[in-house]
């Protein structure tokens, strides 16, 4: 036996668990004490089906160790074997295994291997990619195929994730391959803790986990821990920093350069590229120059040689996250310059490299002036940008909210997206729960991220979202990170299914949201040794299935947005911005309520969309009535397609919001003894919190409109 096969069949101590059988704890590392972070969709239970088989994983490279390691500590603590590219032939369960390492030194994975190049070649262009892989079962094997390292780590976790039916019967050979290529997360991360954001901006998870009080963590296991949990749902890549880049966070580019690598360092091993969010003023705030303009060589020379520092330290470095002209942060704009201009100067630097500059398109007036109803935030982005498409870099992906406005729980689809042809675009979520509850609300985003992505802006014939962003050429799917140090990483320990379907709908947008969950809940909620595993299966779903739909119930309707409270966002407060310069959103008034969009009579929103949404749209009678009131401004007795007025729908919706939030608690009464008691007393927690909220929600805004409008609810209901 060769001494990389004794190592690889070594012993190492598993994570304990709790004594309920639900993980509430996490490695510190190889042979060190536990420590208090929830295990999330990675337990030790989830690795139980591939851990107590025999394992044989054939290749060689950095991440092929990885999942070496992951094998190795899955039959650790199951009972299995593995094996790290013996010279003997190995009667395997399960060979994960890389098509270019040579002949496989197993019967049945071999032929898988021999057959699998007409299988490929018939799909495609004949590679598995990047990060592609190939499943299959015969003769009792379950075979996984990889061209390169990464998506043999992929493939390991998709066996975890299929569990037992991983080695049930028969399967023929499937090509993987994710839909999209960059699935980043972004952190609003401060260094240094921010007098008004704090050390994670719009963060409800606690602190930072690569940040503190100005200071790196340097808390590897944890951010192991983390990559893991990332790798193991799809994303590839983060930035580690607030794309509200102040002066202390500005140093990570030159002279604290260091503290990122070091957090590339341990995301690496799991296929995590680091990106790092710069301000365009860098040449200033950094090097001294007494201007940041495009157009001057000594600003293109200082970004040259900054970056090829970046790269001497961080070879595999992703790339810059820039906001610029946008909400007060420095950009081209000071100098007469365009978003193209500021673009590309970053994009020149990086292109040696092989990296990219991500752009966002949030651009917008936040000093307008709320008497005038000509000027309308939704119209921004499309009217900076839409012009200046095709003068892009080829590294230049401009990163594009998925609405036009700002997260809201309803949106139409940003027509950005729809719009520049000719530019790489990415698409931007928040799984931060900024104006959805703030992860102390249950509001499961899958459901209304895949909405998002199946939207055909050219009809049902054409291209989907998801089209537009997606494959090589495409930006991908960014999200603002959700995560802290809490830990149940995400404060709520339900909203980690809001991360995990981020990851999901990353690498395959056709997934159905539903089923998405149902992995996220096999994953995460077993073993359960008290009560019915299906009871907490169902339970789970009844309350979270259509969680984002009653969010939307007691809160803004019909697609009018914000309502919240100024400042931190967090409950209602109906005319909080509707007079502010940060933009108007309701107009509601003795008569009626919306803002009109339309070309015939109000800022012609409308128009920015291709056919047929422009004339959807623009027609009152078309338009759908969850966004009817983004769109058009209607009198309180209008009659929406649900047979109900307008008025009507504002208190039916609201009164029932609260109702089933009063079932969610029920519902999630009836697991007690079933789950972990500490997982269950956070999660009851913000429950009644939820309730309180949603209660408070229903009576400021049917009494808002009811005070407004003078109709009383049809049914009797108390409105104050």
């Amino acid at each position: 036996m060769s001494e990389r096969t004794e190592r690889s069949e070594g012993r190492e101590r598993m994570p304990s668990q709790h004594p309920m059988g639900v993980p509430v704890t996490g490695r510190a590392a190889s042979g060190a004490p536990a420590t208090a972070w929830h295990a999330a969709w990675l337990p030790s239970a989830a690795f139980r089906a591939l851990g107590s088989r025999d394992v044989l994983v054939h290749g060689d490279g950095a991440l092929v160790d990885t999942v070496v390691a992951e094998v190795t500590r899955a039959c650790a603590g199951h009972g299995g074997r593995v094996w790290h590219c013996p010279t003997w032939d190995v009667d395997a369960d399960l060979v994960l295994a890389s098509r270019t390492a040579g002949p496989i030194p197993n019967a049945a994975a071999e032929k898988v291997r021999l057959d699998a190049t007409p299988v490929v070649n018939g799909a495609g262009d004949g590679s598995l990619g990047a990060e592609g892989f190939l499943l299959a079962r015969v003769d009792g094997v379950t075979v996984v195929l990889a061209d390169a390292p990464a998506g043999l780590l992929y493939g390991l976790f998709h066996v975890v994730r299929l569990g037992a039916t991983a080695f049930d019967g028969d399967l023929p050979a499937q090509r993987h391959r994710p839909a999209l290529a960059r699935r980043v997360l972004d952190h609003w991360d401060n260094v240094a803790v921010h007098p008004v954001s704090g050390q994670v901006e719009r963060g409800y998870a606690g602190g930072s986990l690569f940040w503190r009080d100005g200071a790196a963590r340097r808390e590897p296991a944890r951010l192991r821990d983390y990559a893991r949990l990332l790798a193991a749902c799809g994303v590839n890549a983060i930035t580690v920093n607030n794309v509200n880049v102040h002066d202390t966070e500005a140093r990570l580019l030159t002279d604290r350069l260091d503290e990122v690598a070091e957090v590339a360092d341990v995301l690496r091993p799991y296929g995590i590229r680091v990106h790092l969010s710069v301000t365009f003023a860098a040449p200033m705030v950094l090097g001294g120059l007494p201007t940041a303009d495009p157009a001057d060589g000594r600003v293109d020379a200082w970004w040259a040689e900054a970056t090829r520092r970046v790269y001497q330290r961080i070879p595999d470095f992703g790339g810059y996250l820039v906001k610029a002209d946008s909400e007060g942060r420095p950009g081209p704009f000071a100098y007469g310059r365009d978003h193209a201009d500021g673009a590309n100067l970053l994009a020149r630097a990086l292109a040696p490299h092989g990296g990219v500059v991500r752009w966002r398109a949030f651009v917008y007036d936040h000093r307008q002036d709320w008497r005038d109803r000509s000027t309308d935030r939704a119209r921004a982005a499309h009217d900076h940008f839409a012009p200046l498409d095709g003068r892009f870099a080829d590294n230049v992906i401009l990163q594009v909210k998925y609405g036009p406005v700002d997260f809201q729980p309803r949106e139409p689809v940003s027509p950005v997206l729809a719009a520049m042809p000719s530019t790489r675009l990415a698409m931007e979520v928040q799984v931060t729960q900024e104006y959805t509850g703030q992860q102390r609300h249950v509001c499961h985003l899958g459901p209304w991220w895949s909405e998002v992505l199946r939207f055909a802006p050219w009809g049902a014939a054409g291209q989907t979202i998801a089209d537009v962003i997606g494959g090589e050429s495409g930006g991908g799917l960014v999200a603002v990170s959700n995560v802290g140090d809490d830990p149940y990483w995400t404060g709520h320990p339900l909203a980690q299914a809001n991360l995990y379907a981020f990851g999901r709908l990353a690498w395959d947008p056709r997934l159905e949201p539903g089923a998405i969950l149902d992995e996220w809940i096999g994953l995460t909620w077993l073993p359960v040794t008290t009560g019915d595993p299906e009871l907490v299966r169902r339970t789970l779903h009844a309350i979270m299935d259509d969680s984002w739909r009653t969010y939307e119930r007691y809160t803004a309707p019909l697609g009018v947005g914000f309502m919240v409270r100024p400042g931190h966002h967090y409950g209602p407060d109906v005319d909080g911005y509707e007079y502010t310069p940060w933009g108007t959103y309701h107009f509601a008034d003795r008569d009626g309520v919306g803002v009109d969009r339309t070309r015939a009579s109000g800022t012609g929103f409308t128009g920015q969309y291709p056919a047929p949404w422009s004339q959807v749209y623009e027609s009152l009678r078309r338009c759908p009535d969850e966004l009817l009131l983004f769109f058009h401004h209607v009198p309180y007795g209008h009659v929406l397609h649900s047979g109900r007025t307008v008025i009507q729908h504002i208190y039916d919706t609201h009164f029932a919001g609260v109702e089933e939030v009063a079932a969610m608690r029920e519902r999630w009464a009836l697991l007690t003894g079933a789950v972990d008691p500490a997982v269950h007393e956070r999660v009851a927690e913000r429950l009644d919190e939820q309730f309180r909220s949603a209660v408070e929600w229903r009576d400021q805004v049917n009494t808002y409109f009811f005070r407004k409008s003078g109709v009383p609810d049809a049914h009797g209901r108390r409105i104050h």
